[in-house]
C-alpha cells in the first residue's frame, strides 16, 4: 500500500512558460518550485543561446529578461531535446524576431508533426523552411514583420494556441484564435500577468500586439497534476492506500483526471484550495477505491487529460464494466504512439483491451500479470506501467525508465518512500 504525504514537483507546462515569458519581459524574475526535468532544462538552454542570463540553483531559477524584442540571434542551433512544448511555443516567439534560427531535437521530436504550428505562423507572414514542407525538424525560421490573424484551430492543442498567441504579441494588428475545444490556459493567465492584453470569451481568444512585457518579480510554480496522476491512480488501486499530495495545480483546464476519477466512483477529496499567481492550487487526499466503475472519456474532456490517458487506462483495468476512450487521435503523435503502446503493453499484462483508431476499449475488472514492457522512450508510458506493476502478479520489467527524468525526476525515490 501507499501511505504518506509529499510536496508535488513543479508543473512542467508552467515551468516552460515561466522561463520563456520571463526571458522576453523587462526585469528580473525569480521562479521557485521550477521543474528540473530535462524538458524544462532544454528551454533554459535555448533561451541562454539567445542572450538571456538564466541562473539555476536547486529548485529556483533567476531570469534576467531582455524584453519582448531583446532576444539575440542564437549563438548555436537551438536543440529542444525531447520537448514538444519548447519547440512549438518557441517557434511563436522566434516568428516575431528579425533573425535567423534553426531548431532541432531528438529522435522522438523528429517524428512529431509541426505543420500545425508552422502553417498559421506562415499565414502571419513568417518565413519557415523544414523537412516535408516544415512539418518536421530541422526547422529554419526567419521572423519579423508579422500580421495579425483570424484562425480557427483544426486541433485542440494548448501548444499550437500558445505559439500563435506569442507570435501575435509581435504582430502589426490584433489576432483572433478560435479553439476547437478548451485546452489548458496557462499561457493566457501568465502572459496577462506580465502585461499582455489577451481576452477570452468561451473558445474565442483575442490577442492585441504590445510594445513590452514586464517582470512579475516572483513566480511560484504550482504542482504538476499530470505528474500527480501516477500517484493518484496508484493510491486508488493499491489496497489500503491513503496519500496526501500537497500543492497540486487545479486549473480547470487540467483537472480532467479528477473528473474521471469522480465519475468512476473514486475516493478522494480536495482541501485548502487557494489562489497562487493566478492559478488555483490545493491539496489532494487520495484513498484506495474498492468499487471503481467504468466510464466514457471523449470529446471536450480529452484536451483536459491527454497526458494522463496512459495511467487512466491502467485505472480502467480495475473498474467494473467497459471503459471507452475515444476522440484521442492526438495520442498517436506524442513521444510515442501512445494508443498502440498502451494497448500492446496492457494486453501483455493480461488486460482485456481493444485498440480503436482514436482510442481504446477496456473491459474490467482485470487481474494483471507481470510482463516485459516497452516504454518506447516515453516517460508517461514508463510511469503508467510502473503503476500497473504495483497490482500485478509476478515481476514487471520496463525496458527504459531513464526517460522518466524528462518530466518527473526522483519519481522512483518518491514511490519507494510511499510504499509501505
Amino acid at each position: 500500500m501507499l501511505k504518506g504525504s509529499f510536496e508535488l514537483i513543479g508543473d512542467k507546462s508552467i515551468s516552460h512558460r515561466a522561463i520563456m515569458f520571463s526571458s522576453i519581459a523587462k526585469g528580473t524574475t525569480r521562479i521557485s518550485n521550477f521543474l528540473m526535468g530535462q524538458d524544462c532544462l532544454s528551454t533554459v538552454d535555448c533561451f541562454r543561446k539567445m542572450g538571456v542570463d538564466i541562473s539555476v540553483n536547486s529548485k529556483e531559477v533567476l531570469v534576467k529578461g531582455v524584453g519582448l524584442r531583446g532576444l539575440k540571434k542564437p549563438i548555436d542551433i537551438l536543440d529542444v531535446g525531447n520537448s514538444g512544448t519548447t519547440i512549438r511555443l518557441m517557434m511563436g516567439i522566434l516568428a516575431g524576431n528579425d533573425f535567423n534560427s534553426t531548431i532541432i531535437g531528438d529522435e522522438s521530436i523528429g517524428k512529431r508533426p509541426m505543420k500545425r504550428v508552422t502553417d498559421p505562423l506562415r499565414l502571419m507572414g513568417c518565413s519557415i523552411d523544414g523537412k516535408d514542407d516544415a512539418n518536421y525538424i530541422p526547422i529554419k525560421i526567419h521572423g519579423g514583420n508579422l500580421n495579425g490573424i483570424n484562425y480557427n484551430m483544426p486541433v485542440a492543442s494548448a501548444q499550437v494556441k500558445s505559439s500563435i498567441i506569442l507570435a501575435s504579441l509581435y504582430a502589426n494588428e490584433a489576432s483572433t484564435i478560435i479553439e476547437k475545444s478548451k485546452s489548458r490556459n496557462h499561457t493566457e493567465i501568465m502572459l496577462n500577468s506580465f502585461g499582455a492584453n489577451i481576452k477570452t470569451d468561451g473558445l474565442k481568444i483575442d490577442v492585441s500586439p504590445i510594445d513590452e512585457l514586464y517582470s512579475v518579480g516572483n513566480i511560484n510554480v504550482a504542482g504538476d497534476i499530470s505528474s500527480a496522476a501516477f500517484i493518484i491512480v496508484a493510491a486508488s488501486i493499491v489496497k489500503g492506500s491513503e496519500v496526501i499530495i500537497k500543492n497540486v495545480g487545479l486549473n480547470e483546464t487540467r483537472t480532467g483526471i479528477l473528473d474521471v476519477l469522480k465519475s468512476m466512483n473514486g475516493n478522494f477529496e480536495i482541501v485548502d484550495k487557494r489562489l497562487v499567481g493566478g492559478e488555483i492550487v490545493g491539496d489532494l487526499i487520495i484513498r484506495y477505491s474498492d468499487n471503481l466503475t467504468a466510464t466514457t472519456i471523449d470529446s471536450d474532456l480529452i484536451p483536459r487529460l491527454i497526458d494522463e490517458i496512459p495511467v487512466i487506462a491502467v485505472l480502467a483495468t480495475q473498474a467494473e464494466g467497459t471503459t471507452i476512450i475515444k476522440d484521442a487521435k492526438e495520442l498517436k503523435v506524442k513521444e510515442s504512439n501512445r494508443i498502440k503502446a498502451i494497448v500492446d503493453n496492457l494486453k501483455n499484462m493480461g488486460a482485456d483491451i481493444e485498440e480503436l483508431e482514436d482510442g481504446m476499449v477496456i473491459n474490467g475488472k482485470c487481474e494483471l500479470k507481470g510482463a516485459k514492457i516497452k516504454a518506447f522512450n516515453d516517460h508517461r508510458i514508463a510511469m503508467a506501467f510502473s503503476v500497473a506493476s504495483l497490482i500485478s502478479k509476478g515481476k514487471t520489467y520496463i525496458d527504459n525508465t531513464t526517460c522518466i527524468d524528462i518530466s518527473f525526476p526522483g519519481y522512483f525515490n518518491l514511490l519507494n518512500t510511499l510504499l509501505k
